[in-house]
């Protein structure tokens, strides 16, 4: 008899209504967090105008929606963004048992675990004060001649090496440099793999005691992945690595379409084509984005059995009535494509480290590009790690972007409920969803 109690107990537990109802507790935790990762990121920043923000991306038109369904997206945001902020806090280890879970609940977040790790090597090392090694490496030369070097001088050096060129910037620098952002500006691409390789060489016992349980639950994964015989679980066929370059091109217009205030505003666009003819290789640099572009789309554009035959979701129409409206539209999509990344790189360089931008690039492709099936679901975990970290701060541009929020989840959820259809083939009512 008290077994029994137990399963009746345990079968409401996992009812549909209780089960949507622990993906709503997740979004409410999940935007406490994304308030706490804009405060730790933007110090300075008023509360107030933090918590305004995080209300705005918590209306992101695929989070929201999925909030209201038992899908395992927001449990997924909500364990990587939570092992992100402990890994900015310094807290390694628990943000690397947080990245366990994470991988747990979807086996592609394992990519998300290794770019939080490696973000984390970054800000140390990128921090690290070096002028303590300068001293070191000096005065172990200056006893052979039987000087030492002052501490002060050295200090000086290396504060000059890196101050900003532009001192009307200076306040912005000084919020952003606490959080590793100090040598954006200052420094090469070239010159911040070198002082990562210097630095991490000095400090590679703390880097290992540091981020050893992130390479344990790294070597977990890969035990789990050859006893599996595949990254995925379950139907293996329908989700078969395939080499879709053509995703991250997709991304790049979503998600400067989903935050069109700040990239398609008539001064930035202006500023973008602006520093493109400054720039001596900006004609070359866009001349192999293209490039790459237009073999992307051509070679590598997947159409997934599931995406041509699924009219319940909202990409099925936007590959037939948009995609495949002419046979050139996919090409001529290419330059919004480039222009939406190159974008992407001009927001996140003002900000942050141009080894930090390219990282965030990797672990993106990485996410993406083995993925057959296009599912704008996937693009959500990038996407939040592209919006906090492109500091907008004209609040114009945040009620503009978060109207146009409440358009699209109105328009999505009405279609949801109100507009329900019939297959031929398969009994049971069929909805819209992303």
């Amino acid at each position: 008899m008290f077994f029994v109690q137990k399963v009746s107990s345990f079968a409401e537990l996992c009812s549909t209504s209780m089960l949507r109802f622990v993906n709503g507790v997740l979004a409410i935790l999940c935007g406490i967090i994304i308030y706490e990762i804009i405060t730790h990121l933007r110090p300075t920043l008023c509360k107030r105008k933090a918590a305004f923000f995080a209300v705005i991306l918590a209306l992101y038109p695929l989070h929201w929606f999925f909030t209201f369904l038992y899908y395992t997206d927001v449990a997924s945001l909500t364990a990587v963004l939570a092992m992100y902020l402990t890994c900015l806090k310094k807290k390694y280890y628990f943000s690397a048992l947080l990245g366990a879970f994470a991988v747990f609940i979807r086996q592609t977040n394992i990519i998300w675990m290794l770019f939080v790790a490696c973000t984390g090597v970054i800000d140390i090392t990128l921090t690290h004060p070096r002028k303590k090694v300068k001293v070191d490496e000096l005065n172990e030369s200056g006893k052979e001649t039987g000087r030492l070097i002052p501490n002060n001088s050295v200090s000086a050096s290396s504060n000059m090496r890196r101050r900003k060129p532009n001192s009307a910037d200076a306040s912005k620098y000084s919020a952003t440099a606490a959080n590793g952002s100090s040598s954006t500006q200052s420094s090469g691409f070239l010159d911040e793999i070198q002082d990562i390789c210097l630095a991490s060489w000095h400090m590679k016992w703390k880097l290992f005691i540091s981020f050893c349980p992130f390479f344990m639950v790294l070597v977990a994964f890969v035990a789990f992945v050859r006893w599996n015989g595949s990254v995925v679980l379950g139907a293996k066929e329908a989700h078969a690595v395939s080499p879709h370059f053509a995703q991250i091109m997709y991304f790049s217009l979503v998600s400067t379409l989903a935050t069109a205030p700040l990239h398609f505003s008539l001064c930035h666009v202006a500023n973008m084509f602006q520093s493109f003819w400054k720039n001596r290789l900006g004609f070359f640099q866009w001349l192999v984005a293209l490039t790459a572009g237009f073999l992307s789309v051509h070679f590598f554009s997947i159409a997934h059995p599931y995406l041509v035959a699924d009219n319940r979701h909202y990409t099925f129409y936007l590959w037939r009535k948009v995609i495949k409206a002419h046979w050139l539209m996919k090409y001529f999509l290419v330059p919004f494509y480039v222009y939406s990344w190159s974008s992407i790189f001009n927001i996140l360089g003002k900000v942050r480290q141009k080894v930090w931008v390219l990282t965030y690039f990797l672990a993106t492709a990485a996410v993406l590009v083995p993925a057959p099936l296009i599912e704008f679901r996937y693009y959500t975990i990038p996407f939040y790690l592209l919006i906090l970290h492109s500091h907008i701060d004209d609040n114009e541009s945040w009620i503009a972007m978060g109207l146009m929020y409440l358009v699209i989840n109105t328009f999505t959820m009405m279609m949801f409920l109100f507009r329900p259809f019939n297959w031929n083939h398969e009994p049971g009512v069929q909805r819209f969803i992303w």
